[in-house]
């Protein structure tokens, strides 16, 4: 295959609903020559509750299907599936993968924070992978971890949105900032779409979202392995799901702008 044909194959963006699209969105804005395929895989929604093993047959299926298509890259939208999943799975397929975690931890660390907290679900927390990477590039870092209590269901209307649920992001948030970080990551794709909620109770400039760093490194990765498309035509999108297509369509709307319905596979 001809480099140029290579630099054409699509990049590969998966998480287990809507939450990854957040991190499509900013790719969008950086790289919009690029072809991008997405799964969503909503009939494993949430992916927070789920076991490392399940995470990672999970992701093999995703990579395997994404393969067989023709992908030059791989981006796991996903923190829960970048902690558990990631190492697993890394030396099994031909093309770059890029997990928002690894990725991203180092930039963070390299600030010379003190106390960093994240918020995150339930299995990324288990991992400990944001405190593992964190302190691989600063050792004396302290990292205070927190299970969010249905986040993602508040952000994707599972929930009932309603003053209880407020309140508990609000108790949250105050278990946090009694640790007194330097900084909070938003450790799930969906969290920075709770931001009117957080600067309720403390500034918006106390928070940092992977997925802005996270971008910015692909494309200096894609570039340095001359693999960008650089074609100046917009790149062409498809999306998958494993279930569910109207309501994926419906909560993708805060995320970013559908005009079809995926494809169920």
């Amino acid at each position: 295959m001809t480099n140029n044909l290579q630099n054409s194959l699509p990049i590969g963006f998966f998480d287990s609903g809507v939450g990854g699209l957040s991190v499509l969105a900013r790719f969008r804005e950086l790289l919009p020559d690029e072809n991008i395929i997405y799964f969503g895989d909503t009939i494993h929604l949430p992916y927070g509750s789920k076991t490392k093993e399940e995470l990672i047959k999970y992701a093999r299926n995703i990579l395997d299907f994404m393969q067989n298509i023709g992908v030059k890259a791989v981006v796991i939208a996903c923190n829960t599936s970048s902690a558990q999943a990631y190492d697993e799975i890394k030396n099994y397929y031909p093309f770059p993968i890029y997990p928002i975690i690894q990725t991203c931890a180092k930039a963070i660390a390299v600030n010379n924070y003190k106390r960093i907290g994240v918020f995150a679900t339930e299995a990324t927390v288990k991992s400990g992978k944001y405190s593992e990477e964190l302190k691989k590039y600063n050792s004396n870092i302290r990292v205070k971890e927190l299970a969010s209590k249905n986040w993602v269901g508040i952000v994707e209307g599972v929930g009932e949105n309603n003053d209880a649920e407020r309140q508990q992001i609000k108790y949250e948030l105050k278990e946090m900032l009694d640790f007194k970080p330097d900084k909070i990551i938003l450790g799930c794709t969906h969290y920075p779409y709770l931001m009117d909620e957080f600067v309720k109770y403390t500034s918006k400039d106390m928070f940092i979202d992977p997925a802005e760093i996270f971008v910015k490194y692909i494309k200096h990765d894609l570039n340095m392995l001359n693999m960008l498309n650089n074609t100046n035509i917009k790149g062409e999108e498809q999306f998958y799901v494993s279930s569910n297509p109207e309501k994926f369509v419906d909560n993708a709307k805060i995320f970013y702008n559908l005009n079809k319905l995926p494809t169920v596979v």
